[in-house]
């Protein structure tokens, strides 16, 4: 069983590329709160833990070239975030049949769907998309970690 951190840290993530993805090339705010969920700092103006690991994975995803962003604003929000050419093409790819399979992300019968939905499909977003949408930590895992982040028989 994961560490509850590291599956945390796989679905905010997720959510920031979904959401960086949705408005590309625009540049954005990035808000934790919106990743998160919404975080009242005690009284001494302190984030929670959560809030703060929130931060630190968006942080942590520019550092590892996958994000960039002019400015924090305080510790709420990237300023003018965008995915990176790297991200982009990444999310953009087609997956693996059998990353879909092994994730189960079920792909509905798309023979009579034209090309470019069936390719749209298959990409690596519309497999993190579907993971996020399942709810199951392990599955948004698995996907974040073999699109990104592990050499695995996947790619």
């Amino acid at each position: 069983m994961a560490d509850i951190h590291v599956e945390e840290f796989y679905k905010d993530v997720a959510v920031a590329l979904v959401q960086l993805y949705g408005v590309f090339p625009r540049r954005v705010n990035l808000f934790v709160e919106d990743i998160a969920g919404p975080d009242e700092p005690d009284e001494f103006g302190l984030h929670s833990k959560r809030h703060m690991a929130c931060f630190g994975a968006l942080l942590w995803l520019e550092e590892e070239g996958l994000l960039r962003y002019v400015d924090t604003i305080r510790q709420e929000a990237l300023d003018q975030a965008v995915l990176t050419r790297t991200a982009f093409i990444r999310l953009s790819a087609p997956a693996p049949q059998a990353l879909a399979d092994a994730a189960g992300v079920q792909v509905a019968e798309t023979d009579n769907l034209p090309r470019s939905v069936q390719r749209d499909l298959s990409t690596h977003i519309h497999l993190i998309r579907q993971a996020l949408k399942s709810g199951n930590s392990a599955r948004i895992s698995q996907v974040v970690q073999a699109t990104f982040f592990a050499d695995s028989s996947y790619h």
